[in-house]
C-alpha cells in the first residue's frame, strides 16, 4: 500500500503527497502539513486521520466547507480513488500505485506500438457541414436527402443571424423548399393569447394580402403543446366549420409548437388549398424537426433585441442630464419621460401643482435635446401685466409706445434656435393666447409697433399648475392653443406621492443651505425627520425647501430638532410608533382644547371664534385641518342649525 494524494487542480497540481504515520492537517496555514495557498481555503480547513491502514477525512469548521466526490461532509472514511475538494483545490486520495493515470475514468495507454492508419478531417470539411456535400453522397431524388439538406441549412442559419424578422424569413423559406405549403407564419406568444411577434410569407406570386392564420388551431397547439396535422379540412367535422379557414379554402393544414425548456413559446403554422399538394406524416416529422432546432434560437434572438432595447433606455435614463432629486417609481417615470422627449422637437406641456419642479423638468428637456448650447429663456407670465409682457416676449420698435425710446428685442428672438419655456401658462391673456397661437402655426411673429415678420425657431415648453382643459370650457383659454401646446404632456407628481424621496430631499437641502450660510454640516434628528415625512407639503418641494433652510439658518444646535421646524409641520399628526418630543405633544394638545373651546363659545361660528382666538379666519381653518380637528368640529352647535349629527 502506498497511501498518498495527488493534486489534480488548484495552485499546487501535479504534485504529490506521501501520507505520513500520523495526521496531517490541511489549510491555508504554513504550518499545516500540507499549506495551500489558496484564499478559498481555511487557515486550518481540514484534518486526515490515519487510524492503521484506513484514513478518515476531518472538517475542521471551514468557511467553505469540505467535499467528497461531490457531496459536503464532515467526517468521511476515504476510499481509493475518492476526490476531496477544497476551495479550488482538488486532491485524489490514492491507495494504489500508477493511480495518477486514471483520473476521471480515463486510462492512458504506455505501451509502445505500431499506429493504424489514420483519418484526419478538418472541421470545414465535414460531410454534414456543407448540405451540397449530403446530396453527392444521397441520390438527388431522395427525400431523406431534400430533408437533412433543409434541417443543416436551419442549424447554419440559427447561429449565424441574429434578427428576428430574418431568421423568421429564412426558416420559412427553408420550409417551403421541402413541404408542400402555399403559406406560412411564425408565431411568438406574449402571454394571453397576445403574440409579441408575427411574419408570414405566401410563396404564390402576386400575393400581397396578409396571410390568415386560425386562431381555432394555433389556440389549440398553445395550450396542449401538440401538433396539429389535417388533410382534407373542409369536410373534416371539427374543423370544417372554422371561419377562417373556409375563407381561404384550406384544404390541408400543419401547425407545430415552438417549445423552449418545456415552455411553448409559440408556433409554425402552415396550409395549402391545393388538393394535389397535402401534408402527410413526414413533413410533419420534418417541421417538428424545424421547430426543435429553430425554438431556442428564435427565442434567444428576441431575448437579445429585448436586452438591447432595454440597454438603450437605462442607458439614456443613467445618463440624464438633470438637477432633480428622488429615486421613488413617481420620479423614474419622470426621468423616463424626460429621457424620450428630450430629444424630440416635440411641443412639451408640463402640469402639476406649485413647486414640484416643473421648471426643473424643463430646463432637463433643454440640456438633454440637441439645442443644449442654444439659449434657454424663462418667462413667468403671471409676473407681468399684458402690455409688458407683450413687449417681453415679441420685443418692440422704437416708438411704439410711451417710454419705448429704443429697439427692443423680445424674448422669442433671443431664444432663437434653443427653448422658450412659459411658466403659468394658464395666465396669459386671450390676445397674447392668439399672437402665441401664430408663433407656433407660422413660426414667425412680429414686434410691437413692427410691420416686419420676423422668422424664428424655438422648441416652446409651457407649465401650469391649474387644469386648462377647464379653463377651455370656461372659455379663458383658447382651445385650438391648447391643443397645439399638449402635444406631449407631463404631470409632476407632488411631494405627497413620492414620501420616499423626502430623506433625499432632506439631506440635500441641508447640506446645500449649510454650505450657502458656511456652517459645518447638520444632521437630522429622528423625530425631525419622522415629523417631516409626515408632513403633506402641500406647497411641495419649495416649501420643503424653505422650511430647511429656516432650520438650518435658525437652529442652535449641530443636530435639526422638532423645534426648528415650522409650527405648520409641527401641527401635522405624528406618525404611528414615531417618538417627537413630549414639549411638541403638549402644545398641540394645548391647541387642540383651544380651539373647540373657542367655537364652542361661538357656538360653532368660525369668524367669531376666531376673533375670541385672536387670529386670522383663515389662519383657524388652517389648525382645524392641521391638527385633524374636523370630526370634533362637527359635533360643535351651531347658532342657526343646533347641533351637527
Amino acid at each position: 500500500m502506498n497511501p498518498r494524494l495527488f493534486v489534480t487542480a488548484g495552485p499546487l497540481r501535479d504534485s504529490s503527497f506521501a501520507l505520513p504515520e500520523g495526521d496531517l492537517s490541511i489549510g491555508r496555514d504554513p504550518a499545516n502539513g500540507i499549506a495551500i495557498g489558496d484564499p478559498a481555503l481555511s487557515r486550518r480547513h481540514c484534518l486526515l486521520v490515519r487510524e492503521g491502514e484506513r484514513f478518515k477525512l476531518q472538517d475542521l469548521e471551514s468557511r467553505n466547507g469540505t467535499f467528497v466526490n461531490g457531496a459536503p461532509v464532515q467526517e468521511h472514511w476515504l476510499t481509493h480513488g475518492d476526490r476531496i475538494a477544497l476551495g479550488d483545490t482538488v486532491l485524489l486520495f490514492l491507495l494504489q500505485a500508477g493511480g495518477e493515470s486514471a483520473l476521471g475514468g480515463i486510462e492512458f495507454d504506455e505501451e509502445n506500438g505500431h499506429l493504424q492508419p489514420t483519418v484526419h478531417l478538418r472541421p470545414e470539411d465535414g460531410l454534414y457541414v456543407h448540405p451540397e456535400r449530403m446530396l453527392e453522397a444521397l441520390p438527388a431524388t431522395s427525400r431523406l436527402a431534400r430533408n437533412l439538406n433543409a434541417l443543416l441549412k436551419i442549424s447554419r442559419a440559427v447561429h449565424s443571424v441574429r434578427d428576428l424578422e430574418e431568421l423568421q424569413a429564412q426558416i420559412l423559406d427553408l420550409i417551403f423548399e421541402v413541404t408542400p405549403a402555399e403559406r406560412g407564419a411564425i408565431l411568438l406568444g406574449a402571454g394571453d393569447g397576445e403574440f409579441s411577434s408575427l411574419h408570414s410569407r405566401s410563396r404564390l406570386a402576386g400575393t400581397e394580402r396578409p396571410v390568415r392564420v386560425s386562431r381555432t388551431i394555433v389556440r389549440q397547439v398553445l395550450q396542449q403543446g401538440v401538433a396539429v396535422l389535417a388533410n382534407d379540412v373542409p369536410h373534416t367535422q371539427t374543423l370544417g366549420g372554422v371561419e377562417s379557414l373556409v375563407a381561404s379554402q384550406v384544404r390541408s393544414l400543419l401547425c407545430v409548437p415552438l417549445q423552449v425548456f418545456g415552455r411553448i413559446i409559440g408556433c409554425v403554422y402552415l396550409d395549402s388549398s391545393q388538393s394535389a399538394a397535402l401534408f402527410d406524416e413526414d413533413h410533419l416529422q420534418l417541421v417538428t424537426a424545424v421547430a426543435g432546432i429553430s425554438a431556442v434560437a428564435l427565442e434567444n434572438v428576441r431575448q437579445l433585441a429585448w436586452l438591447e432595447q432595454e440597454n438603450r433606455r437605462l442607458h439614456t435614463e443613467i445618463n440624464l442630464d438633470h438637477n432633480m432629486v428622488g429615486e421613488s417609481g413617481p420620479m423614474r417615470e419622470v426621468y423616463q419621460f424626460l429621457s424620450r422627449v428630450a430629444p424630440t422637437e416635440s411641443t412639451v406641456l408640463l402640469c402639476g401643482e406649485s413647486g414640484t419642479g416643473k421648471e426643473l423638468a424643463a430646463r432637463a428637456l433643454h440640456r438633454n435635446s440637441p439645442r443644449a448650447a442654444k439659449p434657454f429663456v424663462a418667462i413667468n407670465c403671471a409676473a407681468l401685466t399684458e402690455t409688458l409682457l407683450e413687449s417681453e416676449l415679441f420685443g418692440h420698435e422704437r416708438g411704439a409706445f410711451t417710454g419705448a425710446v429704443a429697439q427692443k428685442k423680445g424674448k422669442l428672438e433671443v431664444a432663437n434656435g434653443g427653448v422658450v419655456f412659459l411658466d403659468e401658462i394658464a395666465e396669459l391673456a386671450p390676445a397674447l393666447q392668439a399672437k402665441l397661437l401664430r408663433v407656433l402655426q407660422e413660426r414667425e411673429f412680429e414686434r410691437v409697433g413692427g410691420l416686419r415678420s420676423i422668422p424664428v425657431d424655438i422648441r416652446l415648453i409651457t407649465a401650469t399648475n391649474k387644469d386648462l382643459e377647464q379653463a377651455v370650457r370656461e372659455g379663458t383659454f383658447r382651445p385650438d392653443l391648447y391643443y397645439r401646446l399638449n402635444v406631449v404632456s407631463l404631470t409632476m407628481p407632488p411631494l405627497r406621492d413620492r414620501k420616499a424621496d423626502i430623506p433625499q430631499l432632506v439631506r440635500y437641502f441641508v447640506d446645500k443651505h449649510c454650505k450657502k450660510c458656511k456652517l459645518r454640516p447638520k444632521e437630522v434628528s429622528e423625530a425631525a425627520r419622522a415629523c417631516l415625512v409626515q408632513y403633506d407639503w402641500p406647497g411641495n418641494v419649495r416649501e420643503l425647501e424653505n422650511a430647511l433652510e429656516r432650520a438650518v439658518v435658525l437652529g442652535a444646535a449641530e443636530v435639526i430638532l422638532p423645534e426648528d421646524l415650522p409650527e405648520t409641520v409641527l401641527e401635522s399628526e405624528a406618525v404611528a410608533g414615531a417618538s417627537t418630543a413630549g414639549y411638541h405633544n403638549a402644545v398641540k394638545d394645548l391647541k387642540k382644547q383651544l380651539i373647540l373651546k373657542a367655537l364652542e363659545e361661538a357656538r360653532g361660528n368660525y369668524t367669531e371664534a376666531a376673533r375670541i382666538l385672536g387670529v386670522h379666519p383663515n389662519y383657524l381653518h388652517r389648525l382645524i385641518r392641521n391638527l385633524d380637528l374636523k370630526t370634533a368640529v362637527k359635533a360643535t352647535p351651531n347658532p342657526r342649525t343646533g347641533p351637527k349629527k
